[in-house]
């Protein structure tokens, strides 16, 4: 299949998160190790890319620019407004979707609250939030607890559990993920 997502928009959004992820950086596998966020971002964009491939039917323009913005609103200053204004209502819906309400009592309720949310947006948002968590199911950070660890499995597990009916690709590549992340819970 061929991809049909505009590379002007791509380059646009791009640039934004850029910005708004510099100087960001997560712990890596090894200690005092230091990855640039942005590396993040391009792994889910990879995901999403990826994706596309095997799916007929989709909005791509909004499943990339979604995945190169999905963590713009919960970690930077960025606004739904900032993003409405720039890339169109659907795309700022889709990123609000995608980020945690803070607000809320505790990880579980967040995780809940966010994978309902996801629901109600178009499969594009859903198969930003398993490439999400398929990016993030490499060798955790050094410092993690076994404790940790296995939350973070078991909200995989979830997010599989909710969103596997948006993408037959992505939902087995998170199923295989969550089922390689368990050798980490024996390090």
């Amino acid at each position: 299949m061929q991809n049909n997502w505009s590379i002007e928009k791509f380059q646009a959004a791009w640039k934004v998160a850029s910005k708004m992820h510099d100087g960001q950086k997560y712990g890596g596998s090894q200690k005092n190790e230091k990855v640039e966020y942005l590396n993040h971002i391009g792994s889910v964009v990879f995901e999403i890319s990826n994706a596309l491939q095997f799916e007929e039917n989709i909005d791509q323009d909004l499943a990339i620019i979604c995945a190169v913005l999905h963590d713009t609103i919960e970690d930077t200053s960025l606004t739904y407004d900032d993003i409405s204004n720039q890339f169109g209502k659907p795309v700022a819906e889709g990123v609000l979707a995608l980020s945690k309400n803070e607000k809320l009592k505790d990880k579980q309720t967040m995780i809940l609250d966010s994978l309902k949310r996801i629901q109600q947006q178009p499969k594009e948002i859903w198969m930003v939030k398993m490439a999400d968590r398929i990016a993030n199911l490499q060798q955790p950070p050094y410092y993690w607890t076994l404790e940790k660890k296995e939350a973070y499995r078991q909200e995989a597990i979830q997010i599989y559990t909710h969103l596997k009916e948006a993408n037959e690709y992505l939902a087995n590549r998170l199923k295989q993920k969550v089922e390689d992340y368990q050798e980490f819970l024996y390090e």
